[in-house]
């Protein structure tokens, strides 16, 4: 008896690794040799390639295609339709599936909806892409990107707030009053 939900549409290719309360919706290919952690949800239409690795609590939304090379660290956010690609040269004619690009996104991310992540970056710990945003190189812990090409336009807390820096380097998250200091253009949450 498995201890997740996949609906009746979705597609789970034997060897794929599921873990405990995961759902999986419409439309979904979990292809063999994935691995997704547990509790995360897969919206209608997702694509997890071969050799992918989802983490924990991790949100896709609908229309996103994780392909081979990602790997997602827990509690990651996936926007409807952002887009992850893994060749940085791709030719329709020219197989070059040994030049796949990894793309890491740490813990705590979201990737906004209509974004694209050029492969073979990091997407920092809790960082926040925006929407539509096309990133094409790696984006620090906490940092929020925008734009084409994505440019850092400021700092965002756990939450997803904007954190204003006082002159000595410090700022306080508006909703949850966790405490972060910035230092040699680095944020770290202070415990």
């Amino acid at each position: 008896m498995r201890d997740f939900f996949a609906h009746e549409t979705a597609v789970l290719d034997e060897g794929c690794q599921i873990g405990a309360d995961t759902r999986i919706w419409h439309f979904c290919h979990v292809m063999s040799g994935a691995t997704i952690g547990r509790n995360c949800v897969l919206g209608q239409n997702v694509m997890v390639a071969n050799k992918v690795t989802i983490g924990d609590n991790v949100k896709i939304q609908n229309n996103v295609s994780v392909y081979e090379g990602v790997v997602c660290e827990d509690g990651v956010f996936l926007g409807p339709s952002m887009v992850f690609t893994n060749v940085i040269n791709p030719r329709a004619f020219i197989e070059r599936k040994h030049e796949y690009r990894q793309t890491l996104v740490r813990k705590g991310a979201s990737i906004g909806a209509n974004a694209t992540i050029v492969c073979g970056h990091t997407i920092g710990r809790y960082a926040l892409v925006g929407a539509g945003a096309v990133v094409t190189h790696d984006v620090p812990d906490y940092a929020l990107v925008t734009g084409n090409p994505a440019r850092q336009t400021g700092w965002v807390s756990e939450y997803g707030c904007p954190l204003a820096f006082d002159e000595k380097g410090f700022a306080v998250c508006p909703e949850s009053w966790q405490r972060y200091q910035l230092a040699d253009n680095q944020v770290r949450k202070m415990e």
